[in-house]
């Protein structure tokens, strides 16, 4: 099926992985269908040498994840307008088939309620695809595609009218659970998100833990991400549900105390602005298996 939607890439970068995003910028190159406008954002670093013809910003500091990715969407107009969609895909990754694109460009052209779709992240030479990047609870298939209720950051695909009616990701966040905030104002927008196993991005096998930031900002997001879309009576229940499962699987002594330095953080600091979800999105959301609690 043809499409005439534009598509458009951003991605971002610290600099230190300049053989890995040649490799991706080679890979997007080969899309099926019409090019790909892309843009690499150096987030507070200079951008490796890229191919003629791919767009550069230099930020002079690092905004983190999401800060950096705003702005590489304000590169392509105000909320992205310039194109139908953007990806977004972590720079040491790599688009596995030359239709990821294209197949994009049909999913949002058949499904109008389609805002985000999130790709299939696998392992390069093992093709396994971790739990923890199948974005639903029932996560032991991660061959079955289905709708669901969050995305992965790295490796998606977002139509840019979400941009325009919901705003783009929190720039507050820095790291961590981003993606959960914009795809919970979508939802609440009456946007779906799809999971699409055939569109799958190559990324090393990593832990997320391997950032030093990761326990602090975990915890600290997770009270911002309530605190900014949960009515109120869901946000004792969601965090205190968050805090056991935390609890339950007994990090180190450091990372503890890490976490609960974040969790305290996130009460005591501004969220950014407070929006909270209609009831029938809370609904909506546990019709899709993941009520706004776990």
């Amino acid at each position: 099926m043809a499409s005439s939607l534009k598509a458009g890439a951003v991605i971002i970068t610290m600099g230190n992985r300049p053989d890995e995003l040649r490799a991706l910028l080679d890979s997007i190159a080969k899309q099926d269908g019409d090019a790909v406008e892309v843009v690499v954002v150096g987030n507070g670093s200079p951008v490796p040498d890229v191919p003629e013809g791919i767009r550069t910003l230099e930020l002079p500091e690092n905004l983190g994840i999401p800060g950096g990715r705003n702005v590489g969407i304000e590169a392509f107009g105000p909320g992205g307008r310039d194109v139908d969609l953007l990806l977004f895909l972590d720079d040491d990754g790599l688009l596995a088939h030359h239709d990821t694109a294209q197949l994009c460009r049909e999913a949002f052209e058949a499904d109008p309620e389609l805002g985000i779709i999130s790709f299939r992240i696998a392992d390069p030479d093992t093709g396994v695809t971790q739990r923890r990047h199948v974005p639903r609870l029932r996560a032991s298939d991660p061959m079955r595609s289905s709708r669901v209720t969050t995305f992965l950051g790295g490796a998606n695909a977002v139509r840019t009218k979400v941009f325009a009616e919901v705003g783009g990701l929190p720039d507050e966040f820095f790291y961590a659970h981003e993606e959960t905030d914009l795809a919970w104002r979508a939802l609440d927008a009456g946007w779906m998100i799809d999971y699409r196993s055939e569109m799958v991005l190559y990324h090393p096998t990593t832990a997320p833990s391997r950032h030093a930031v990761y326990h602090r900002m975990v915890a600290r997001n997770r009270v911002w991400l309530a605190r900014r879309n949960l009515p109120v009576p869901l946000i004792p229940v969601y965090l205190g549900v968050w805090l056991l499962l935390t609890l339950l699987r007994r990090p180190s002594r450091s990372a503890l105390k890490a976490w609960f330095g974040g969790f305290r953080e996130g009460w005591t600091t501004s969220c950014g602005p407070r929006r909270p979800m209609k009831w029938r999105t809370v609904w909506r959301l546990t019709r899709l298996g993941r009520p706004p609690v776990i």
